[in-house]
């Protein structure tokens, strides 16, 4: 069937809540309005105000609550409604959530998903538009991961939900209605640890994740009429992150441009970078370039788009790193 990714995650929710007598869904506004996006509606009016509960607009309490409810034994799936509404919530998650298994010395696990819409693209006002992943992807305990597509949401968020432990999971808001794409509507996951390679290509890696994979395939096109042919990986789990397919198309190409939407400085990006130096600089012939955002509050509407990477200055990061 032919899905958005907000239809593929409804999907992927209503499938394992049938399966998962378990599975809970927590979060403002999630039940009797579907989600400022949509993407609950229906589930409600299916599982009941028991298994959809429409919560208080306090998202420190919504997950302190679900991770009572994992430890207990459930398996919640709470929404953020903004990304710019985890920080007060990340007390709970950094200090709990991750910590649990550790803490308990591995006698029980916070099976908890965290599902929060991110990044920017629509016009939206402050705090409506973070790339906050950094955060979560430097905490120990903590998984991360961001589709770009409408199958991978779907296959990814199934493995969140069987996960025994915590995983966010970033759904960049510009993607929820498009594009469109098939989407089995049988059960499948999608392995968390495991990057996509998109697009195979001989003289650079274009490294990206979240809707920065699909500026990567327009400048992709854009660099093909330059005759340069780009490989782009979609990195999908942020942590942990799949080094191998990384460096594997970095050894085939020897040369990489890392593409995201947050702020450049310790962005998943330098750690990226990082990596590929310490593994792999004799394969490297070229110095790693990144393109991201820049170290500043997303800016309001107007400008929005002078704040985030495109095919233009993707393609002149490639070319720049082919001319080295």
């Amino acid at each position: 069937m032919m899905l958005n990714m907000a239809q593929a995650i409804n999907l992927a929710l209503k499938q394992e809540m049938e399966k998962n007598k378990k599975v809970v869904l927590l979060g403002e506004d999630i039940g009797v309005d579907g989600g400022v996006f949509r993407v609950t509606e229906g589930l409600l009016e299916r599982f009941g105000p028991n298994r959809v509960i429409d919560t208080p607009l306090a998202e420190s309490a919504i997950i302190g609550t679900s991770i009572g409810m994992a430890i207990y034994g459930l398996k919640p799936v709470a929404e953020i409604q903004f990304d710019g509404f985890l920080y007060p919530a990340l007390d709970q998650l950094i200090s709990h959530a991750a910590r649990i298994r550790n803490r308990s010395r591995g006698r029980f696990t916070c099976p908890l998903v965290v599902r929060i819409p991110c990044a920017g693209g629509i016009h939206a006002p402050e705090h409506h538009s973070e790339s906050p992943e950094t955060h979560i992807v430097h905490t120990p305990g903590l998984k991360a991961v961001m589709p770009s597509t409408p199958y991978d949401a779907k296959g990814l968020l199934t493995a969140a939900m069987r996960d025994p432990d915590p995983v966010v999971f970033f759904e960049p808001k510009k993607l929820y209605r498009s594009p469109k794409q098939e989407v089995p509507e049988k059960d499948y996951d999608i392995p968390i640890g495991k990057a996509g390679v998109t697009k195979e290509g001989g003289d650079v890696t274009l490294v990206s994740w979240g809707t920065m994979v699909h500026v990567c395939a327009e400048a992709a096109e854009k660099l093909k009429g330059k005759n340069i042919d780009a490989e782009i990986i979609d990195v999908r789990s942020l942590s942990p992150l799949d080094t191998e397919t990384i460096l594997n198309s970095v050894q085939k190409t020897g040369r990489a441009v890392i593409v995201h939407e947050a702020p450049r400085t310790l962005g998943l990006g330098a750690e990226i970078a990082a990596t590929i130096s310490e593994a792999d600089i004799l394969s490297l012939k070229a110095p790693v370039k990144r393109v991201t955002g820049f170290d500043i509050p997303m800016p309001l509407a107007k400008h929005e788009n002078l704040y985030l990477p495109d095919a233009g200055r993707v393609s002149r990061a490639a070319e720049e790193v082919m001319k080295f």
